[in-house]
């Protein structure tokens, strides 16, 4: 596991972003629908299959004003800015939320629940992984659960966190996309024997889009 690599942000007013972009949200609860993105860098949980690992090291990206981040999100006409990472509850997100409320946006996240979560939250995607224990906190905050499917043994493992959750969380179960091929079809058969699943796909890939 990569040792955790974050810059000190000097004020709430500042956050380091690897990138920003208006796009369609691929997965989950929200799959289909237009949603800007606001990447921020920095993430010491370390997954080997994650696909954005120039994400981690949060000192090679420029802090950026919050405010110019919200204006973007803003002037792109998206009715939602999704905040994702890295890890992006590494951070007090208190002023971007408020910022992006302000305008007019809903808020989104998508986190391990590494971290105890900041900011105000109108969806909450907790997606645990193996690298690093989440903050128990973020079972009563997740709106959607979402476990990335590696191999078998996944199951089991998504039930554990299925059985913390508040009721009314959103289950998904979503093949990692190098083995989908693999998993989807025991994925299929999952949730058809446990059908408060539901299956997630990673559609902005196969639409080849950001």
């Amino acid at each position: 596991m990569p040792e955790m690599n974050a810059v000190a942000v000097p004020s709430v007013s500042k956050l380091p972003l690897m990138e920003d972009f208006y796009t369609i949200q691929g997965e989950g609860a929200f799959q289909g629908c237009a949603a800007y993105f606001i990447r921020l860098g920095g993430c010491d949980v370390g997954c080997v299959w994650c696909d954005v690992k120039e994400s981690w090291d949060a000192s090679v990206h420029p802090l950026i004003e919050i405010s110019d981040m919200v204006g973007r999100a803003k002037s792109s006409g998206a009715p939602m800015a999704v905040i994702t990472g890295g890890e992006p509850a590494m951070y007090n997100l208190d002023e971007l939320t408020r910022q992006l409320k302000q305008a007019g946006l809903r808020t989104h996240i998508e986190t391990s629940g590494a971290y105890p979560l900041t900011g105000s939250w109108d969806w909450v995607c907790f997606s645990p992984k193996k690298f690093k224990k989440p903050d128990e906190d973020i079972f009563r905050k997740a709106d959607e659960l979402k476990v990335v499917i590696y191999n078998k043994s996944d199951f089991s493992w998504a039930e554990n966190f299925a059985g913390k959750v508040k009721s009314g969380c959103r289950l998904y179960l979503q093949p990692e996309w190098s083995r989908e091929k693999e998993m989807l079809p025991l994925i299929i058969e999952y949730v058809k024997q446990h059908p408060q699943w539901r299956i997630s796909l990673q559609i902005h890939k196969y639409m080849n889009i950001p």
